[in-house]
C-alpha cells in the first residue's frame, strides 16, 4: 500500500541495535549464495542495514526494490513466482496477497519450531492472523500497521468532543464541517479506498464476505448488501456532500491529505491515516507542510478508528509487511533463517524508531526504545487497534474482491443506499466468473 515517505528524526538510531543485537542474532559478514530480497519501498534505509546486518557467512541477502503501489507489487512478485523463478527467495507482502500466494503454493510454510517462533505469543493476533492459511503458517510478521484518528486537539475542543472516549464518523465530520475544519481519508480509486470502506462495514457490524465462508474462494457467501453496508455508504455520502469534505476528495491517499493538519490558517482536520503519521509531523517542525513549532506540534491528537455506529466498537484496518520465502528459492531453509533475523524484536524496534512503522510484537511497543520515541498512549492506541482491528477479507481471490469494490464504490461522490446492492451484484458475478473486471 503506498505511503507517503517519512522525514527522518535522527540519522540512524537504531543503528547501534542493528550492529550488535541483530547481528549478533544472525551472524555477520558478506558470502554467497545470495538471497533476494524484494522489498517495498517503505523504509529503505533500514532494511538496508537490516539486510546487511542480517547477511552471514553462510549467505548474504540483497535487496530487490518493488514498485510504490501494493497491486504493482502484487503483480510484479506472481509473474515471477508464476514462472516458478528460483531467484525470488524474500518477499515483502501486505497481508492481503498472503492468502493468494499461500493458496497457490508459493510460499514455503514455516514448520515446527520455526513456525512457533514467528507466531508466538509476543505477536499481536492481528498480525498472526495474516500469516496463517490452511492451518499453516506461510509468513513472518515484519510489521504490523494500523490507522488512528489523527486530528488538532485545538479543533476537537473547539468542536466540544471528548477524544478521550469513542466518537462517531457522524461526530467527526460534522465537528470539522461546524468548525471550519476537514476530515482527511482515503478515497482514490486504489487499495486504501477499499481499506476504508472494510472499516466501515466491520465497525457496523458487517463484513465483505461471510468470514465463515471466505476461505471458499470463488464460493464465498457476499455480504456486502446489508445494514453494515449501507451504514457504511451512509458515511462516504455524508462527507462527500458535507463541507468539511477536502477538495481532492475523490482522489485522495494517504499523502496528499497531510499537508491540512497543520495549514497555514484555519482549523486543521480530523484524519484517519497509518502509524508514520506522527514521525511524519515530528521531522518537518518548522518546514513546510507540517508545524511551525514545537507548541503547534503539541496539538497533534490521536483517538481510536472512529465508530461507524455509535456504541459499536470501531475496527481499525490491519496492514503491515509479511515476509514471505519462496517455494521456488534454491535455498529455503537459508531464508526462512534471514526471514526470522529481519522479523526479529531488534530489527522491528529499529523499523519503528527509524521510520515509524510499527511492530507487530508487543514486547517492542513495551521496550524503553519505543518509549523514548513514541508518546506512552500512542503506543498504546497502536497495539491495541493493531490487536483488535479488522481484517481484509481472507481470500486467495482478494486482489478481484478488491477491484471489484472499487469500480462500484468509486467515485465516493456517487456513493449511496444502492451502492452495497450494486456492489454484492457485481462481486458475486466477478467470483462467479460471469463478469469481468
Amino acid at each position: 500500500m503506498k505511503r507517503r515517505p517519512i522525514r527522518k528524526t535522527t540519522a540512524s538510531v537504531a543503528a547501534a541495535a542493528l550492529a550488535a543485537s541483530v547481528l549478533a542474532a544472525c551472524g555477520g559478514g558478506g558470502g554467497k549464495p545470495t538471497l533476494n530480497w524484494y522489498i517495498n519501498p517503505d523504509g529503505q534505509d533500514t532494511l538496508n542495514a537490516l539486510a546487511k546486518s542480517c547477511s552471514t557467512d553462510d549467505y548474504a541477502i540483497k535487496i530487490q526494490l518493488l514498485p510504490a503501489s501494493a497491486t504493482d507489487q502484487r503483480t510484479q512478485l506472481a509473474r515471477r513466482l508464476a514462472a516458478k523463478d528460483s531467484s525470488t527467495d524474500l518477499m515483502s507482502l501486505d497481508p492481503v496477497f498472503v492468502p493468494e500466494f499461500a493458496n497457490a503454493k508459493w510460499l514455503a510454510p514455516f514448520e515446527g519450531e520455526l513456525a512457533d517462533q514467528v507466531v508466538d505469543d509476543d505477536v499481536l493476533q492481528g498480525a498472526a492472523e495474516t500469516v496463517r492459511w490452511n492451518d499453516e503458517v506461510v509468513a513472518a510478521p515484519q510489521w504490523a500497521n494500523t490507522q488512528v484518528l489523527w486530528h488538532r486537539k485545538s479543533l476537537a475542543e473547539a468542536a466540544g468532543l471528548d477524544m478521550t472516549q469513542p466518537v462517531t464518523w457522524d461526530q467527526v465530520i460534522d465537528a470539522a464541517a461546524e468548525n471550519d475544519g476537514t476530515v482527511g481519508v482515503q478515497a482514490n480509486k486504489y487499495e486504501a479506498y477499499v481499506v476504508w470502506i472494510n472499516s466501515l462495514i466491520q465497525g457496523a457490524g458487517g463484513n465483505i464476505l461471510d468470514p465463515e465462508t471466505v476461505e471458499e474462494g470463488r464460493d464465498a457467501t457476499v455480504t456486502i448488501d446489508s445494514q453494515a453496508g449501507e451504514d457504511a455508504a451512509a458515511v462516504i455520502e455524508k462527507l462527500a456532500g458535507s463541507p468539511a469534505a477536502q477538495p481532492d476528495f475523490s482522489t485522495s491517499n494517504e499523502g496528499t491529505s497531510l499537508g491540512a493538519m497543520f495549514p497555514e490558517s484555519g482549523a486543521g482536520e480530523f484524519m484517519t491515516n497509518w502509524t508514520f503519521v506522527y514521525q511524519n509531523y515530528k521531522g518537518l517542525i518548522g518546514e513546510p507542510g507540517g508545524p511551525v513549532d514545537e507548541a503547534e506540534f503539541e496539538d497533534l491528537g490521536w483517538a481510536r478508528y472512529p465508530q461507524t455506529v455509535a456504541g459499536e466498537e470501531s475496527k481499525p484496518p490491519i496492514g503491515g509487511i509479511d515476509i514471505g520465502v519462496g517455494a521456488y528459492s534454491k535455498h529455503p531453509d537459508f531464508a526462512q533463517e534471514a526471514a526470522v533475523c529481519v522479523t526479529n524484536a531488534e530489527a522491528q524496534t529499529a523499523l519503528a524508531v527509524d521510520e515509524g512503522l510499527m511492530p507487530s510484537r508487543q514486547s517492542v511497543y513495551d521496550s524503553d526504545a519505543l518509549k523514548e520515541a513514541y508518546p506512552a498512549d500512542l503506543l498504546t492506541l497502536f497495539s491495541q487497534s493493531v490487536d483488535s482491528g479488522g481484517p481484509r477479507p481472507k481470500s486467495a481471490f482478494y486482489s478481484q474482491i478488491s477491484s471489484a469494490v472499487q469500480s462500484r464504490w468509486h467515485s465516493p461522490t456517487s456513493v449511496g443506499s444502492g451502492t452495497p446492492a450494486k456492489s454484492a451484484e457485481f462481486l458475486k458475478a466477478i467470483l462467479s466468473g460471469k463478469a469481468l473486471l
